[in-house]
């Protein structure tokens, strides 16, 4: 695997590039790669990012700017927080096995890439931009702002296990750049739409609870979200609610995509490995936070994902 030196010297050797996002983007994809195109162009080079059709209302902004022109055709593809090829978004299938290099911070990293670079031990995968842009040239505003959506996103304003003083590091950096944080902030964390709040009232009212009541399962079926009428902005990040419950040291989310097809989310403590019980059923992540999907109707995927995690944590009781 590349050194963060040679990863920074490749990038500066690249020239029209396309990056990737993973499906249903998050933050720290959408962030990272939002920096890294300015970053590459601030150095004089064609970059931008491959649409991606799953965008909320929340991290379109951060995206739209550096979004590729119908047409575009690129020299040089860079995927970015993409665990594993299943994570393309439809449009991006063609660059399977195209992939120049492959940034990411999960242990489930499937290094796919033709070079790759990997670095569980991060926060987030904006870190490692914030190390690599670094090395390319001064961090201005355009890429700072992104970055802190990437790092801020991927631990929970700060507040996740994952935090470490190195985070807090590249977030003051950031800050220093005198970025609007505080607008960040109030997006992301601090503001629930009406619909956002019928789908948590609901999801909490149907909560179903195991193991002594330290697993938490909260669900949320297609019935439910055409109920309130959510839409995919409404429906963002809900796999942290549950870790809020008093008592539960690992949540389950349960989103339906299609009828019978379930994805998962876990966010665990020390206790349960997250990454562990998910890739048993085909899945990855992190220790603390990782995620599958399950075809079966409800009560089967959920039993299945509850017998993955009694098998990560041997003093798991059914009730």
């Amino acid at each position: 695997m590349l050194t963060i030196h040679q990863t920074a010297a490749l990038l500066r050797s690249f020239d029209s590039v396309l990056l990737l996002t993973h499906l249903r983007p998050d933050g720290d994809t959408v962030g990272s790669a939002a920096a890294l195109c300015a970053g590459l162009r601030a150095l004089g080079k064609t970059a931008y990012l491959l649409p991606n059709p799953e965008l909320t209302d929340t991290t379109a902004p951060y995206f739209l700017p550096y979004a590729a022109p119908e047409g575009f055709a690129p020299e040089r593809i860079v995927s970015v927080d993409i665990a594993t090829t299943a994570l393309f978004p439809e449009n991006a299938k063609p660059y399977v096995g195209r992939v120049d290099l492959a940034i990411d911070h999960h242990p489930s990293f499937e290094h796919f890439g033709r070079e790759n670079y990997v670095r569980p031990s991060a926060a987030a995968t904006g870190e490692i931009i914030y190390d690599l842009l670094a090395q390319l040239g001064p961090i201005t505003a355009e890429m700072a702002l992104p970055l802190y959506v990437a790092v801020s996103t991927d631990c929970g304003c700060f507040a996740y296990n994952n935090t470490t003083a190195q985070t807090h590091a590249v977030a003051a950096a950031l800050l220093r750049t005198g970025i609007d944080f505080q607008a960040v902030n109030k997006t992301f964390f601090r503001t629930k739409t009406r619909k956002r709040l019928a789908l948590e009232s609901a999801m909490l009212g149907a909560a179903e609870y195991y193991d002594r009541g330290r697993v938490a399962v909260l669900s949320v079926p297609l019935s439910l979200m055409e109920r309130v009428q959510a839409t995919e902005t409404d429906a963002e990040d809900l796999s942290a609610l549950g870790g809020q419950i008093q008592g539960v040291d690992c949540a389950v989310t349960m989103r339906e995509l299609r009828p019978d097809v379930w994805k998962f989310s876990l966010r665990t403590g020390p206790r349960v490995n997250a990454t562990k019980a998910c890739a048993l059923l085909g899945g990855g992540g992190h220790a603390a936070a990782a995620g599958c999907t399950v075809e079966a109707p409800y009560e089967k995927a959920r039993e299945s994902m509850l017998e993955a995690i009694a098998q990560t944590a041997p003093d798991f009781q059914a009730r």
